[in-house]
């Protein structure tokens, strides 16, 4: 068994490899900081590959493709991505698009690719780690909150082609509240609420993965938060949206 994982380096990536680890999958991790992967390659008892890859950079995901290929892979984990907190008229135009790169690009080139290689051979498992996000619009910051929304809403579209296939091919969006990682440090804010423990979404994340769920959100909390965005006027849903960005406080480098 064996499963890919982009953005391993640290958070909810990270904990994935421990976990998929901890149940005997062999691993290719990718990420841009070679040194983190090489030390979380140490730490695993399992086959670990690691591929130092910047996938904002379009032409790497069509590189990592091609390097693995070949490779009877098993999972799929696009978890690479980033935020930016910010009013849109000031907010760097330039981390805008790489961002846009990254959380909308990299997904889409590498769930397309591995995703036809898994319909061929008709098994294999995707899991694109999104965010509740992806239901919201989020003044200040609202690049991340379109990228988040595309993703889910693409992953949402194929889990129902594949179901209308009748494939053996799954896969999941996850979709989180805010959660222990590097994300504030480089979106340059803070959460207002209470951050779940990564390695505990990962857990429960790659569960719910193996039992084919579309939508896959950890905690009573989104799940309600999503559940009555449902019935939330738009005026009102982005109100309350603004006014918890602005209780969080910016970072300083």
């Amino acid at each position: 068994m064996l499963a890919l994982i982009t953005g391993a380096s640290s958070g909810i990536g990270r904990d994935m490899a421990r976990v998929l680890a901890h149940r005997g999958y062999e691993l290719v991790l990718v990420a841009r900081r070679k040194d983190k992967l090489e030390k979380l390659a140490k730490e695993l008892d399992v086959k670990t590959t690691i591929i130092n890859l910047d996938l904002s950079i379009e032409e790497n995901c069509y590189k990592l493709y091609e390097k693995i290929k070949s490779k009877d892979i098993d999972v799929v984990i696009n978890n690479a991505g980033f935020g930016l907190f910010g009013i849109f008229t000031e907010t760097d135009l330039d981390t805008e698009l790489k961002m846009i790169d990254l959380n909308i690009k990299a997904y889409h080139i590498l769930t397309k690719l591995f995703l036809k290689d898994f319909v061929k051979k008709d098994k294999g498992y995707i899991l694109n780690v999104c965010s509740s996000a992806g239901f919201m619009a989020g003044p200040r910051l609202s690049t991340y909150y379109a990228t988040k929304n595309y993703v889910t809403k693409l992953t949402m579209a194929i889990h129902e082609e594949l179901k209308q296939m009748k494939s053996n091919v799954h896969i999941s969006a996850l979709c989180p509240g805010p959660v222990a990682t590097e994300f504030n440090k480089v979106a340059h804010g803070t959460f207002a609420i209470r951050e779940a423990n990564s390695y505990t979404v990962a857990e429960y994340a790659i569960d719910k993965l193996f039992k084919h769920k579309m939508i896959i959100v950890p905690t009573i909390l989104m799940k309600l938060t999503i559940f009555a965005n449902r019935f939330t006027p738009h005026s009102l849903s982005l109100k309350i949206a603004y006014n918890i960005q602005m209780r969080k406080e910016k970072v300083k480098e």
